[in-house]
C-alpha cells in the first residue's frame, strides 16, 4: 500500500493544481527548494518499494519501515492541503473585499474561521507561510533518514527479483472435484463446434473472462477433454502463456516437440503457419494478460489465415479489456460464481474425501456456514475444503467459521494469490482507488459517481495536464471492472454503461487483509474497544449497524486523530457532539447518510465544521429531520463535493454558498422543503453538478435565478423545479439552457406553478430550449395542449419521460425522434385516443412518412391514462401509408392503470416484443387478449411473455422475484437517479 500512497503524493506534486499553488508561495524561505528536495528523496525511495512491499509480508522490519513511510507522505498530503486551503481563502476575502463580484449579498457577509486554524492580515500570512515552509523542511529531514534506513535492507530496484509464483497450468484435469458448471461447459461446447463463422472469419475467438478463482482454466480443461471436441479437431494444443506475452515462446508452444532454432519471430511465423495449414484446430491460450494489441496481432494473423474454417482459439482471462484488445467480446463467456449447493458439493469432496458418511453428517451445519464465506468460488470451496480435511473436532470447525479468511492457515496464500496478481497488474495510483474499496460493508452496492468523488476527495486523482479528475476516475473504474474486480453491474438503461456495483465478498476480504491496519470496519456494539486497538494507525473508519444514537458514542474514547474517511451504515444518528466533530482535525470524507427504511434524524451539524478544513466531501443524505447546515459549512475551501439526497426538512441552504469555491458537485434532488437556491450558487465557477436548480421567482436579492444559470458551466444532469408566480417568460429565457453543451440529461417540472398560469407552462417550455444534443428529457406539469415545438430538433434524444401533460387530448409526434429508445407517458387524463399522430403522421393531406417510424425505440410504458379508450391501427391506411415500419425494435410495453382501453393497434403483430405487461387495466381488455379465443390474441399471440397483474408495478416483486420498487418510475440517468429513477423529479404528483 506505501507504493501506492507514495506514488498517489508524486502525482500531486506533479500535478497542475500544485504548480499553481507554489508559484503563490514561490518567494517564501526557500520553500520550492524543500518541495523538490522532498519530491527528489520520494523518487529514490519508491524505486525500491515494490520490492518492500513483497518483503513486508514475510520481515516486520520492513512492514514497520513502511508504515513510517506512510506516515511521512501522509503528512505532506495535509501540509499540501493546509497550503492550498490558505491561498483559496485569501481568493474569497480579495473577491469579497472588491465588492463587484462578491460572492454573498453585502448583508450576509461575514467569516469566523477559528483563530486557532488560521490568521488574518498580511503579517499573518507571512508567518503562515513561514510555517508551512518550516513542516516542509522538517518531512523532509524525516523522509532523508527513511531513505537511510530503507538502504540497510538492500532493495532491489524495480521489480526485484522476488516474483510473484504463477501456477503454470496444463490440459489435465481431475474431474471428479468439478461441480456446477454444466450450463458453462455444455455452451462453450456450442460454441466451439458450431461450423458458423464471424463476419467470414474461418476461425473464432472466445474468450473466457472472470475474477482469479473462479475456474476459468477448469473450464477449459473441461471442454478440451471432452470426447466431440477431441473428435471434432484435428489438432487440440493447450498453452499456458501468462505474463509478460511473448510471441516467438507461444508460437513455438503452439508448435510443439520440433519448433524451430531461430529466434527471429518471422521464421517462427512461417513455421507455425506451416504446421497448422489447413488444420481444424483447437489453441487453448490459458492466462492472457496483454492488451498490447501489436503484440497479439501478428500471432492472430499467423492463426487465423492458416487454419481451416471451424478453427477456435479459446483464451482464458481476468482481463475483459484482453476480450476488447481481441476483438472477441461477442463470443466471450463471463464466468459466474457457483450456486451454494455447488459449492459445498466441492467442499465435501474435498474435506471428506476418504472419511466415513457419518463425519459429514455430523458437521453438516457447521459446513453450510463455512460453505457460504466462499460466496460462490470455487477456489475457496476447494481451499477451505482441503483445511478442513483433518479437523476432526466440532470445536476445530466453530473455530474455522468464526475466523476472518486471511486468518486461516494456508488459505489466505492460495485464495488471495490469484487476486494479488491482478491487484499488482494495477498502476499505482489505481491501486489506491482499489484499496479505498475496503471501507464498504459485505453486499453493499456503490454508485460509480459518487465512488469517483470519494477517490476524488482522496487525492487519488491527479494529472499532470488539465484533464477533468472526473474523467481520470472514470478511467480508473473501467480499469478495475476490466480486471474482474467489480461484479453485479447495474447499468443506464439508454447507455448500457456500468453506473453502479457490487464487490465479491472474497475481494472484499482481501482488500481488508491488505489495508488492515488503514481500513477499519465496525459492526454492532462494542466499537470503542475494536478502534482502540488500531488507534492513530486508522486513517478510514466505517460503522455500520451501531444501535440508534448519538455519533459521539461509538468512537468517542478512542484515538482517531488521523482519520480521513469517517462513514456510516445502517446506523440511525440522533445528535453529533461539538467535541467529536473537533477530533477529526484531518477528514476529508464524512459520510454521514442514512438509509431508504431507516432514515437518519439528527437536526443539525454542529458549526464546528468549519474547523475542518481538510474535507472535501459531505453526505447527509437521507436524513428526515435535517432543516437546515451551519454557516460555518462555507468555510470549507477545500469542499468539492456535498450530498444532500432526500434531506427532506432541509429548508434553505447557508447564503454564504458562494464561498465554497471549490464545490464541484452538489446534489439536492429530493429535497422537497427546499424552495430556492441562494444567490452564490451561481457564483461558483467550479460547480460541474447541479442535479436540481429549484428556481422560485422571489427576492431576487437571495433567491438564485434563471439568468445566473447561465453563468454555470453544468455537466450531466439537471432538473429545473419552477414554483410560485412567473410573470414573465422571457426571464426563464436568460438561462439560455442551449448554450450548457455538456448536459445530457434535462428535467422540467412546472408543477410547483400556480394553476392558473396555463399560459405560462407553456411559454417557459418554448424557451427552455436544450443544446441539440440532449439525450434524455423529462417535462412534469404542462399545462398546455401543444408539445415544445424544439423537441422536434432533438435527434440525439434517447430517453423521454412525460408526466402530467393535463390539458393535453392527444400524445405529441414522437414517432419522428430518430433515436429514441425508451418512452414512458404517465398520468395524460385528457386523453381519450391514441391515433397517428402518436406515431408522427400529423397531415393526412400531405403525407410524405419517414420510412420508419420510432426507428430505434425499445421500451414503451403507458401509465395512467385512465380516460383512454382507443389506440388506432394502420387498419384503413393507404397502401403506401401501411408498409411503413412501426416501431421494429420495441422489445418491451407496458400499459398500466388504463381502466378503458378496450383495443389494441393491429400493427402489433409485427412488433418484435419480448415482453407485455398489463397492470390495473380493464377485465374487458383481459378478456379479448385471452390466449386462442380472444379478438385481440392475433395481435400479441407473437409476443412470448404476456402478463396481466392487478397490482401496481412498483408494490409487487417482478418476475425474478426481485422488488423493482423504482425502477418503473422513469428514465435511470447517472449517480443517484440509478436507484431512484426520476422520482423526485416527480414528486409532486
Amino acid at each position: 500500500m506505501a507504493d501506492a500512497i507514495v506514488s498517489m503524493l508524486l502525482e500531486r506534486l506533479a500535478s497542475a493544481t500544485f504548480h499553481y499553488i507554489e508559484d503563490k508561495v514561490k518567494n517564501v524561505l526557500n520553500v520550492k527548494k524543500y518541495v523538490q528536495e522532498f519530491t527528489s528523496n520520494l523518487i529514490a525511495i519508491q524505486a525500491v518499494l515494490q520490492d518492500a512491499e513483497r518483503r513486508q509480508v514475510e520481515e516486520e522490519s520492513v512492514r514497520n519501515w513502511l508504515d513510517k513511510l506512510k506516515e511521512i507522505s501522509y503528512q505532506m498530503v495535509d501540509v499540501l492541503d493546509e497550503w492550498n486551503y490558505d491561498i483559496l481563502r485569501q481568493q474569497v476575502e480579495k473577491q469579497e473585499r472588491e465588492g463587484s463580484v462578491a460572492l454573498v449579498p453585502e448583508k450576509k457577509v461575514r467569516f469566523s474561521v477559528s483563530s486557532g486554524c488560521f490568521c488574518f492580515g498580511q503579517v499573518s500570512q507571512v508567518f503562515i507561510r513561514q510555517d508551512i515552509a518550516g513542516r516542509i523542511k522538517e518531512l523532509n529531514e524525516s523522509l532523508i533518514l527513511i531513505y537511510k534506513q530503507g538502504k540497510m535492507y538492500g532493495f532491489y530496484i524495480g521489480r526485484g527479483t522476488q516474483r510473484l509464483e504463477r501456477r503454470i497450468t496444463s490440459s489435465f484435469v481431475d474431474e471428479s472435484y468439478i461441480f456446477g458448471r454444466e450450463n458453462e461447459k455444455d455452451d462453450l461446447i456450442t460454441k466451439l463446434l458450431t461450423d458458423s463463422s464471424e463476419q467470414g472469419r474461418e476461425t473464432l475467438i472466445i474468450p473466457i473472462v472472470g475474477m482469479g478463482g473462479m475456474g476459468k482454466t477448469t473450464l477449459a480443461q473441461l471442454v478440451y477433454n471432452d470426447p466431440k471436441v477431441k473428435t471434432h479437431f484435428e489438432k487440440r494444443i493447450w498453452v499456458y502463456v501468462s505474463d509478460p506475452f511473448e510471441e516467438i515462446k507461444i508460437a513455438k508452444a503452439i508448435i510443439g516437440n520440433d519448433p524451430p532454432s531461430s529466434n527471429e519471430l518471422d521464421d517462427v511465423l512461417q513455421r507455425l503457419s506451416k504446421f497448422i495449414e489447413g488444420k481444424r484446430f483447437l489453441i487453448v491460450l490459458d492466462d492472457v494478460w496483454t492488451q498490447d494489441r501489436e503484440k497479439w496481432e501478428q500471432l492472430e494473423v499467423a492463426l487465423i489465415q492458416s487454419g481451416a474454417k471451424g478453427s477456435r482459439i479459446l483464451v482464458t482471462t481476468r482481463k475483459h479489456e484482453v476480450a476488447d484488445m481481441m476483438r472477441a467480446t461477442s463470443h466471450m463467456i463471463s464466468m459466474r460464481e457457483l450456486s451454494e449447493q455447488s459449492c459445498l458439493s466441492i467442499f465435501n469432496h474435498m474435506a471428506f474425501y476418504d472419511r466415513e458418511v457419518y463425519e459429514s453428517k455430523k458437521f453438516e451445519d457447521i459446513s453450510l456456514e463455512i460453505v457460504k464465506k466462499c460466496k460462490g468460488l470455487p477456489l475457496a470451496a476447494k481451499t477451505l475444503g482441503s483445511l478442513m480435511r483433518n479437523k476432526r473436532t466440532r470445536r476445530e470447525w466453530q473455530d474455522v467459521l468464526s475466523s476472518k479468511i486471511w486468518d486461516l492457515e494456508d488459505v489466505e496464500h492460495k485464495v488471495f494469490q490469484p487476486l494479488l496478481l491482478s491487484y499488482y497488474d494495477l498502476a499505482p495510483t489505481v491501486k489506491c482507488c482499489l484499496l479505498y474499496c475496503a471501507i464498504f460493508p459485505k453486499d453493499y452496492q456503490f454508485d460509480r459517481d459518487c465512488l469517483i468523488n470519494l477517490w476524488m476527495a482522496q487525492d487519488y486523482l491527479n494529472s499532470k495536464g488539465n484533464k477533468d479528475k472526473e474523467m481520470i476516475g472514470q478511467t480508473y473504474f473501467d480499469n478495475l471492472v476490466a480486471h474482474s474486480f467489480f461484479q453485479d453491474f447495474g447499468k443506464d438503461r439508454g447507455s448500457g454503461k456500468v453506473i453502479s456495483c457490487k464487490m465479491h465478498d472474497i475481494v472484499l476480504d482481501f482488500l481488508q487483509f491488505l489495508t488492515k491496519n488503514e481500513c477499519l470496519i465496525i459492526e454492532g456494539e462494542g466499537a470503542t474497544n475494536e478502534i482502540a486497538v488500531w488507534g492513530a494507525k486508522v486513517r478510514h473508519l466505517t460503522l455500520a449497524s451501531v444501535p440508534k444514537g448519538p455519533l459521539s458514542l461509538a468512537i468517542s474514547s478512542s484515538n482517531c486523530k488521523n482519520l480521513r474517511t469517517l462513514s456510516t451504515f445502517k446506523w440511525i444518528i440522533t445528535t453529533i457532539s461539538s467535541d467529536f466533530i473537533l477530533q477529526l482535525k484531518y477528514l476529508r470524507t464524512l459520510n454521514l447518510s442514512g438509509e431508504w427504511i431507516d432514515y437518519n434524524c439528527f437536526q443539525e451539524l454542529p458549526e464546528e465544521i468549519g474547523q475542518l478544513i481538510h474535507l472535501k466531501h459531505i453526505d447527509l443524505s437521507l436524513n428526515n429531520s435535517l432543516k437546515k447546515l451551519p454557516d460555518a459549512i462555507c468555510e470549507l475551501y477545500n469542499l468539492c463535493t456535498l450530498r444532500l439526497f432526500c434531506c427532506f426538512s432541509l429548508g434553505k441552504l447557508p447564503d454564504n454558498m458562494g464561498r465554497l469555491i471549490s464545490l464541484k458537485h452538489l446534489y439536492i434532488e429530493g429535497c422537497s422543503s427546499l424552495k430556492y437556491l441562494p444567490k452564490g450558487i451561481g457564483r461558483l465557477t467550479s460547480l460541474q453538478t447541479l442535479d436540481t436548480f429549484v428556481v422560485c421567482c422571489g427576492d431576487k436579492e437571495e433567491a438564485l435565478q434563471f439568468e445566473d444559470l447561465r453563468t454555470l458551466n453544468l455537466q450531466g444532469s439537471l432538473v429545473v423545479k419552477v414554483s410560485g408566480d412567473v410573470k414573465d417568460a422571457s426571464e426563464v429565457e436568460k438561462a439560455q439552457l442551449w448554450d450548457q453543451k455538456k448536459l445530457f440529461h434535462l428535467g422540467i417540472n412546472c408543477r410547483g406553478m400556480h394553476y392558473r398560469q396555463t399560459k405560462s407552462s407553456v411559454e417557459i417550455l418554448d424557451v427552455l430550449r436544450p443544446h441539440k444534443d440532449l439525450e434524455a428529457l423529462d417535462i412534469l406539469g404542462h399545462t398546455g395542449t401543444a408539445w415544445p415545438i424544439w423537441m422536434a430538433s432533438l435527434n440525439h434524444l434517447r430517453i423521454v419521460t412525460i408526466v402530467r401533460w393535463d390539458e393535453c387530448e392527444f400524445l405529441p409526434p414522437l414517432g419522428k425522434l430518430p433515436s429514441l429508445e425508451i418512452l414512458s407517458i404517465e398520468w395524460l387524463e385528457g386523453v381519450r385516443k391514441v391515433g397517428r399522430e402518436f406515431l408522427g403522421i400529423e397531415d393526412q393531406t400531405s403525407f410524405n412518412p419517414l420510412p420508419s417510424l420510432f426507428p430505434k425505440l425499445k421500451e414503451l410504458r403507458l401509465r395512467g391514462m385512465v380516460n383512454w379508450e382507443e389506440w388506432e391501427g394502420v387498419e384503413g391506411w393507404k397502401k403506401e401509408e401501411s408498409e411503413i415500419t412501426i416501431m421494429p425494435c420495441l422489445s418491451y410495453l407496458e400499459i398500466c392503470f388504463c381502466p378503458n382501453l378496450k383495443t389494441l393497434p393491429d400493427f402489433l403483430c409485427k412488433v418484435p416484443l419480448k415482453n407485455l405487461f398489463f397492470n390495473r387495466c380493464s377485465s374487458m381488455l383481459e378478456k379479448r387478449c385471452e390466449e386462442g379465443s380472444g379478438e385481440e390474441w392475433p395481435k400479441i399471440s407473437h409476443i412470448p411473455n404476456i402478463h396481466f397483474l392487478s397490482e401496481w408495478p412498483w408494490m409487487t416483486p417482478n418476475l425474478n422475484g426481485n422488488w423493482p420498487t423504482l425502477q418503473f418510475i422513469g428514465h435511470q440517468s447517472q449517480g443517484f437517479q440509478m436507484l431512484m429513477g426520476n422520482f423526485f423529479l416527480f414528486e409532486d404528483y
